[in-house]
């Protein structure tokens, strides 16, 4: 694998720090600036929103634009944000230091997963998403051990800010110049829109991440209700989950360099049966810590899926203003998740929340039979002469 893929991946890896590393410090930032919790969760869903509105945007008006400049221009903007937030004096300034790098997010994303699947494929996307895993396993415990480690909340921004520096460094150094073609225009990259398969896998991607969120946003609250686990073992089996999705990431890549429809639909059927495997298994402590390795290890495949399912047909010029929005669906999909969740979660308890998983996942896998008879597969052997003919990606 190119050094630059890697890069991307540590790229990856410090912008998912900086977007979910604030979910460790909700409790010491609402006491710091005086706000309830769920005032501060705003620090996240704002961020979330702000991606899934600009991501399409910010994408088509940069389509002139060297490649590798926005690149390095994002994760510049990246350490700035990270600084403004260490050193806000009060919410409203932390918020909009917040927002800053949000806009800017899904240019970086789009980016790098184009180049990484137009050099290497659904191993070259993998490789970008495992920068997404390891920061859900390493960053997120790191920014909030930082915190305890220096009994100050600015340490969590200090550490965000010093690895998206260190990503900008590499993206300086490992990536060349990547010119903008000239060839693509907006108006190229929206025809894409007339596809109905287009928007087929688009309501998929945001059914199943809406699927995954919906049950793993609440599997804190699940482990210690049905359970019965405390703070520590808690803990434990968040490391577990995040470690195993590390795993699953690298055997996702494999299986859909293989087949990519079959493996989406594997995935599916896999990731419903460990949530019935839950909710019948729950209150027994080995049992789930099996099921919660199993979980993680299939929940991770489900950003990899959707992404190459989405992208395999779509014209080489048009591969990023699709990865924005998948980008938008993503987060939309989380957003979606969280919130029917929450919805069943107080209505009828934390236990019956799986089965808002299960019901999502089934109609996504319902869905993956659907066909059409002039769908974007008629460009698959262009997108493919396209891709072989694009430039190399030297690093």
């Amino acid at each position: 694998m190119k050094t630059s893929i890697y890069v991307l991946a540590l790229g990856a890896f410090g912008i998912i720090t900086t977007e979910f590393g604030i979910v460790g410090i909700l409790p010491t930032i609402s006491r710091q600036f005086d706000v309830s919790i769920d005032t501060a969760g705003w620090l996240l869903s704002a961020f979330a929103i702000t991606v899934a509105v600009s991501s399409p945007f910010i994408t088509s008006f940069t389509t002139k634009i060297n490649r590798k400049l926005l690149l390095c221009l994002v994760m510049s903007i990246f350490v700035l944000s990270n600084i403004i937030s260490a050193f806000s004096t009060n919410f409203n300034m932390l918020m909009v230091a917040r927002i800053l790098p949000a806009i800017l997010h899904p240019l970086f994303w789009n980016i790098a997963i184009a180049i990484a699947f137009k050099e290497k494929g659904a191993k070259g996307v993998s490789t970008v998403m495992l920068g997404l895993s390891l920061a859900t396993v390493l960053g997120i415990p790191l920014t909030t051990y930082a915190v305890d480690l220096f009994d100050n909340w600015q340490a969590s921004f200090f550490l965000s800010s010093a690895i998206s520096l260190i990503a900008f460094i590499g993206l300086l150094l490992f990536i060349p110049s990547l010119p903008a073609d000239p060839s693509i225009s907006t108006k190229n990259q929206v025809a894409v829109l007339k596809s109905p398969l287009l928007w087929l896998n688009l309501i998929s991607t945001i059914a199943t991440l809406a699927a995954m969120f919906a049950s793993y946003t609440y599997l804190t609250t699940y482990l210690e209700q049905i359970t019965k686990m405390d703070g520590a073992q808690i803990s434990i089996m968040l490391l577990l989950f995040g470690g195993m999705g590390t795993l699953g990431n690298w055997l996702m890549g494999l299986a859909l360099n293989r087949n990519v429809l079959l493996t989406a639909r594997l995935f599916l059927i896999l990731l419903v049966t460990v949530q019935i495997l839950a909710y019948y298994f729950g209150g027994h402590y080995i049992p789930m810590v099996i099921i919660v390795s199993l979980w993680g290890m299939i929940h991770t495949g489900g950003f990899l899926a959707s992404n190459i399912r989405t992208t395999q047909s779509v014209p080489h010029h048009a591969l990023e203003f699709v990865n924005s929005l998948l980008t938008s669906s993503f987060n939309i999909g989380i957003s979606l998740g969280a919130f029917l969740g929450g919805l069943v979660s107080v209505y009828y308890g934390v236990h019956n929340v799986l089965w808002v998983s299960i019901l999502l996942l089934t109609i996504t896998f319902l869905l993956s039979f659907v066909t059409f008879p002039k769908d974007l597969s008629e460009n698959e052997e262009e997108s493919q002469l396209e891709r072989a003919a694009s430039p190399s990606l030297h690093g």
